[in-house]
């Protein structure tokens, strides 16, 4: 299968100013895909691009990651009908170690060139920014933006200078990384096509080079017609801080029937024939529930490990072997002292075991070891003592 095979096949194609995409089989490119460090871990929905980032890599493209330290200081504004609040250095610089960790471990066995923004920014005077590339930038493309049209028209809320600036800021990325890495593909996700197309006018107007930009769709849950990747509980994170590797894995296996299918192709490394002998298995057997199975440990294998997979494919096994009699026990949500937890929920007969089994390292909350004397807990949080013991919250 060729790339452009693979990218169709996945769904990996929406946008591309590529005249004839079929160069990408018979041409290797230096290409760079970003992500602005809003937060210190990525979603759900940027995993779904890095999987494309993924298939070029693997075909022998050559990759630069880019963590935008820069930009993340101002915030992308398309989407926002309002204003970002402005995150501190401290802040994005804990952001930006976040998201460079977990490239490191979603492509970790690849080579890649990891970049930050701030690098080349840091040191660019306003006035030669202004001379040299906001000269050659031209307002018009910009202002027919419909989201800049909401936020300026009847009734918008306004924009700053600042966030009217981004475009142009990740536009000098693409032209600052084609004059010093050789980058002439930049790869982003639907929502970025516009600030990419920046780029390549830049590189066109300033170098006289081509270069070009290649999108893939926001991925859909069928079932809701919503974004994929929110949860009742906000969004889906890969930070097992944030999200619980249970909680994530338990995500994927609760995959509608519909969009299950998509969800192999899109976030799974398995090949083409395996993923139509699982779906065929499935819709032989849908009950048993194979296809989110395959998904739910496929991703959870790429995202935390095999080790973690196994381990969360067992405790949900172990949970659900007794369906609905797993054990419960009924407490005032909030913070609780885990003793006092353990003992009630009959996981430990005194106060002095159940402090032995915290500091071995036996008590787990949502997959995650609990090593404080006091949690937060919540409805439907999962306790477990061990391996096999479980009791859930009510």
């Amino acid at each position: 299968m060729t790339l452009l095979e693979e990218l169709k096949w996945r769904g990996f194609i929406n946008q591309t100013t590529f005249k004839d995409p079929s160069v990408l089989n018979k041409q290797k490119f230096t290409f760079y895909f970003g992500v602005d460090p809003s937060a210190d871990s990525m979603q759900v929905g940027n995993l779904a691009a890095a999987m494309m980032v993924r298939h070029f890599i693997d075909y022998g493209h050559k990759a630069i990651l880019l963590v935008g330290g820069a930009t993340g200081m101002i915030g992308d504004p398309d989407g926002k009908d309002e204003e970002r609040q402005l995150k501190s250095l401290e802040e994005v610089a804990k952001n930006k170690a976040g998201i460079s960790a977990q490239y490191r471990t979603i492509f970790n066995d690849k080579e890649f060139d990891l970049v930050d923004n701030y690098d080349w920014f840091k040191d660019l005077g306003y006035l030669n920014f202004l001379r040299d590339i906001g000269k050659h930038f031209s307002m018009t493309q910009l202002l027919d933006r419909e989201f800049i049209k909401s936020r300026i028209g009847k009734g918008g809320k306004g924009i700053s200078y600042a966030e009217f600036s981004y475009s142009l800021i990740q536009g000098y990325d693409f032209l600052h990384l084609f004059r010093k890495k050789g980058a002439t593909l930049q790869l982003c996700g639907a929502d970025q096509w516009g600030n990419s197309i920046t780029g390549v006018d830049l590189i066109r107007k300033l170098e006289g080079a081509e270069a070009h930009v290649w999108s893939t769709p926001l991925v859909i849950n069928k079932s809701t017609g919503k974004k994929f990747g929110k949860t009742e509980g906000g969004a889906v994170w890969l930070d097992p801080k944030k999200t619980s590797i249970f909680d994530f894995y338990q995500f994927w296996l609760n995959a509608d029937d519909e969009g299950v299918f998509d969800y192999l192709k899109v976030f799974t490394l398995l090949p083409k024939d395996e993923i139509l002998h699982v779906i065929e298995q499935f819709k032989a057997d849908k009950p048993g529930r194979l296809a989110q199975k395959t998904l739910a440990y496929e991703v959870t294998k790429l995202v935390h490990g095999e080790a973690a997979a196994i381990e969360a494919k067992k405790a949900t096994e172990d949970l659900f072997k007794g369906g609905e009699n797993v054990p419960t026990v009924s407490v005032e949500t909030g913070r609780i002292n885990v003793a006092e937890l353990l003992i009630k929920a009959n996981l430990a007969k005194s106060r002095s075991e159940a402090q032995r089994l915290l500091a071995q390292g036996g008590v787990k909350l949502n997959q995650q070891k609990v090593d404080q004397d006091e949690i937060t807990i919540a409805e439907g949080d999962l306790l477990q003592v061990g391996k096999r013991r479980f009791v859930r919250i009510k």
